[in-house]
């Protein structure tokens, strides 16, 4: 199934608003817990959570029963987002390559430090059309949620790049959510790495007022 035809599969308002319970969560769900979010039954969403799974978007496990033993029942099946990389350009586009190309041409030169600059400067212009930071990130696919006070991020939106040049993305990416921060009125030191596999290796400190 090429990339046009998985996303397609969200064309339908059920099989859409399943996909982003499962993707919000950030973990394993099951479809009672989906059909209830989505406000159909377990049956409908058991099909359309299938369906999903055939298009790439989810993927399927079991979760392990907390019995063991006769009697204990079948593990239950559950879902959660599929870690493959889905885009659609018409005409085709080919970013990706190119900012590999620039990445590679940045270490050569030893540019670290003037792609941070860059990566912050991005940061001030994006925030030039003001609003609340957590908002901002979460419109530009970082999926920001709470976690013990701490802003954590879902989605990196630069993941593919980061898995071949991890030291230059990740501190371009702490630079622009510093920038961005800094733009906004925020203190830029709300910003820090810790990376979590799966997730943004960035995460921000709540204000008070969060």
């Amino acid at each position: 199934m090429s990339d046009l035809e998985a996303l397609s599969q969200l064309s339908d308002p059920v099989r859409r608003s399943l996909y982003a319970y499962v993707a919000g969560d950030g973990g394993d769900v099951g479809r009672g817990e989906a059909a209830e979010a989505a406000g159909v039954s377990r049956t409908l969403a058991a099909h359309h959570l299938d369906r999903l799974v055939e298009a790439g978007l989810l993927e399927a496990g079991f979760r392990p029963q907390e019995r063991k033993g006769p009697g204990s029942g079948r593990p239950a099946k559950v879902y959660r987002r599929a870690a493959a990389e889905l885009s659609v350009s018409l005409p085709p586009r080919d970013y990706g390559a190119l900012a590999s190309v620039l990445a590679d041409v940045v270490e050569l030169l030893g540019g670290e430090e003037q792609a941070e600059r860059a990566a912050r400067a991005a940061g001030l212009r994006i925030a030039a059309d003001g609003g609340d930071p957590v908002e901002t990130l979460r419109a530009r696919g970082y999926e920001p949620y709470v976690e013990e006070g701490v802003v954590r991020q879902r989605n990196c939106p630069f993941h593919a790049l980061a898995q071949d040049y991890p030291l230059l993305v990740c501190s371009m990416n702490l630079a622009l959510c510093q920038g961005l921060l800094e733009g906004l009125g925020e203190d830029p030191g709300r910003a820090a790495l810790d990376p979590r596999p799966g997730e943004c290796c960035v995460t921000l400190s709540k204000t008070n007022e969060d």
